[in-house]
């Protein structure tokens, strides 16, 4: 849990950064090559090719291609049609994901696991839901498929560490270079299609804002969040999702000055505090019965 909490501390000021000072004004598929790129370097010096079979190497790319890759593709472009709050209105449906797909694989129902996204859900809708712009139907749907991206490759992920630790002793650092890998592959095949050349960062501070995603929000922020879910149950990852949303508002509201309902915020937060409560009182109740 302190992996995802940190993370998610983290990654409160990724929303406002790429809607304020990236969005609109630099190329989404420069971004998107851009993050991608940076956090690849920052584990390339730890990669050891002969500590990882090429099958478990294979898989964690195409996990990295879905989780980042194709979710930055749908993130990114969502942020021309949505303000930063409609984002992360439109983000509370990844616990249901992370919860409906971690069944399907499993192939039963987990009905404490369902009850918990669901809760921690209304308290991310009590606090973002308002009024949405004409563009919110295409918005939305970009938003939706970014959430299910990233909800497939958490579980995944998750599954795949799990297994193979099981099998033998894996060292997550030495071998998460192939997640960013698969990622970076989808990210230049994007920006060498749609990239648009004459929309690059113009000032330090974008360079600066690209530069920190890449390297801190990506890079040690993926790692970190990827390997805090392989500590947790399923329930508490699809919570810890949705804990994002009031971080990132406060951020907004505190740094940015946008408008936001504190009453509701606080009455949202509480929703989602308590269905991780909740989540874990259900989690020891079943394993002591």
């Amino acid at each position: 849990m302190p992996y995802l909490i940190s993370v998610t501390v983290l990654w409160a000021f990724s929303f406002s950064l790429i809607g304020v000072y990236l969005a609109g004004q630099v190329d989404a598929w420069f971004s998107v090559f851009m993050r991608i790129g940076l956090a690849m370097l920052v584990f390339l010096p730890f990669l050891k090719l002969s500590h990882i079979p090429r099958t478990t190497a294979l898989k964690l790319m195409g996990i990295g291609a879905i989780q980042l890759g194709l979710m930055y593709v749908f993130y990114y472009q969502s942020f021309l049609y949505l303000s930063v709050p409609e984002v992360l209105l439109f983000t509370v449906m990844t616990p249901i994901y992370i919860t409906l797909l971690n069944d399907a694989f499993e192939r039963k129902f987990h009905l404490n696991f369902m009850l918990t996204a669901l809760l921690a859900t209304s308290g991310a809708v009590a606090i973002r839901y308002n009024g949405i712009n004409a563009n919110f139907i295409l918005g939305f749907v970009l938003v939706q498929g970014a959430n299910l991206c990233f909800a497939t490759g958490q579980v995944c992920y998750k599954r795949l560490m799990t297994t193979q630790q099981n099998e033998q002793n894996l060292e997550q650092k030495a071998v998460f270079a192939w997640f960013f890998i698969g990622a970076f592959c989808v990210a230049s095949v994007c920006y060498l299609i749609f990239g648009d050349t004459t929309k690059l960062p113009t000032t330090d501070l974008q360079w600066g804002v690209l530069i920190y995603l890449g390297i801190v929000a990506s890079g040690l922020g993926y790692f970190a969040w990827n390997k805090g879910a392989t500590l947790v149950n399923v329930g508490a990852l699809a919570i810890m999702n949705n804990l994002l949303i009031p971080a990132g508002i406060i951020v907004n509201l505190v740094i940015w000055n946008r408008d936001a309902d504190v009453l509701r915020l606080v009455f949202g937060g509480l929703l989602i505090v308590m269905s991780l409560v909740l989540n874990q009182w259900l989690e020891k109740r079943r394993k002591t019965i």
